[in-house]
């Protein structure tokens, strides 16, 4: 009697909770919901939260990986004041650094200021032992200027580079070196999340993790 066939085995869907960054960056929570949602992202073993520097203390507390932003939203502040930032947030325990670079300075074509400036944030977070990303601020830079921060980069040697607009993520990606992780700013939805994941983009910050890792419909063939 013949061996039944047997159905083909499907690969492992990818542990896309262990890409997301889950981002509590709004302007209005109130530190009791800071911790309540850290208290949410450790049950969906999501790769770290966000949080604002005033929340670093709390969200550490918590127990899961932290990150914050540095030089948040749109990365003009001095470069003294950034590096005060982002050591003092190291200091208070963040692992993970979304630190703005300056899109005044690299529209000005000012390129050896942000390169020191990113020289300088990249080697304190490192001399820590965390991972410093660095972000591109959006609706503000042309893609000329994006081709050439991405150059910066790829002197530099941040963990990651982070963007916000689809288009960019297969226009920039062969312009990072390959050791420079991407990360896209804010996915909205589990359809997005996969096809970004697919042209490149390892890491994902979102606000509805629990959305995110829904299983998608299991749509059957007509």
């Amino acid at each position: 009697m013949s061996t039944p066939a047997q159905p083909p085995v499907q690969p492992d869907a990818p542990a896309y909770n262990t890409l997301l960054e889950y981002s509590l960056l709004r302007p209005e929570w109130t530190e009791g919901q800071v911790i309540d949602a850290c208290e949410k992202a450790a049950r969906l073993a999501v790769h770290c939260v966000t949080v604002r520097p005033c929340d670093v203390d709390a969200a550490v507390r918590t127990g899961i990986r932290v990150g914050s932003v540095c030089g948040w939203p749109f990365g003009d502040q001095t470069t003294g004041v950034k590096l005060y930032e982002t050591r003092d947030l190291l200091r208070r325990g963040a692992k993970e650094i979304d630190f703005v670079l300056n899109p005044s300075r690299l529209l000005s074509r000012q390129f050896q200021y942000i390169e020191m400036e990113l020289l300088q944030a990249i080697e304190a977070c490192h001399k820590e032992g965390a991972v410093i990303k660095v972000v591109f601020p959006p609706g503000i830079l042309n893609f000329e200027t994006k081709l050439v921060g991405a150059r910066i980069c790829s002197r530099v040697a941040p963990d990651f580079a982070v963007v916000s607009e689809e288009a960019d993520v297969a226009a920039l990606r062969p312009h990072f070196a390959e050791d420079i992780g991407l990360k896209f700013a804010s996915v909205t939805s589990r359809e997005e999340l996969e096809k970004l994941h697919a042209a490149g983009c390892t890491r994902f910050g979102c606000d509805n993790p629990e959305e995110l890792l829904k299983e998608p419909p299991n749509v059957q063939p007509t």
